[in-house]
């Protein structure tokens, strides 16, 4: 796929849905960073529903170093994981109050030393926290969607982002992971995908097979 083809299904979907944008609720770069770690393998409906009685409670690093880790594994638990996600909460939390003067990092470089905080949440820290988009956040959509539009012929999300950086200018980058996942979530699913009213389905390699 070409890099003017890429832009032009980007531009189609960003008429598509002109209101695409992060999911999860937050107001601080720690609640962002809490709430992303909390969507792994979970909806970000869930999570959202998780979040308000929790950050009402607490919402600062220091905060969530002093709740018992039993608490909050019994606060997060209808996000799954709740043992390791509590874990690595909890140990970002004082990583952040020890190493970074108690407020969330501002690089990637620094994000990515916190517990639990891999690439893809690191990016979405980035630019729903900080709005400074430094890659793609790539999720199940992403994935899916990359590989059936003919993006990236890749499996993991690391290849897959690495693809996509080909081939969009920075200035597409903050729209990107958006419009894919609601992309995904209306058109392209993951089963039974309406291509006969997608309307980038003539660039698109699964629509073509």
């Amino acid at each position: 796929m070409t890099k003017k083809e890429a832009i032009n299904i980007i531009e189609i979907l960003k008429k598509t849905y002109p209101d695409a944008k992060c999911s999860l609720d937050f107001t601080t770069p720690f609640e962002m960073l809490v709430a992303v770690i909390l969507s792994a393998q979970c909806t970000d409906e869930r999570v959202n529903k998780t979040t308000p009685y929790i950050f009402n409670k607490y919402s600062t690093p220091e905060d969530f170093d002093k709740i018992p880790l039993e608490t909050l594994e019994e606060l997060i638990h209808p996000c799954g994981f709740y043992k390791n996600k509590a874990k690595n909460i909890k140990l970002t939390a004082r990583k952040i109050i020890e190493n970074f003067d108690g407020k969330v990092p501002e690089t990637m470089e620094d994000l990515l030393t916190l517990p639990g905080v891999g690439r893809k949440t690191a990016n979405v820290v980035m630019l729903e926290a900080f709005n400074k988009p430094q890659g793609i956040a790539v999720d199940t959509h992403a994935k899916r969607l990359s590989n059936r539009i003919g993006f990236s012929k890749e499996q993991t999300p690391e290849k897959i982002e690495q693809d996509l950086l080909k081939l969009f200018p920075y200035e597409y980058l903050k729209d990107i992971n958006h419009l894919l996942i609601y992309h995904g979530r209306a058109i392209c699913t993951a089963r039974s995908p309406k291509c006969n009213t997608c309307p980038i389905h003539k660039y698109c390699n699964f629509y073509k097979i």
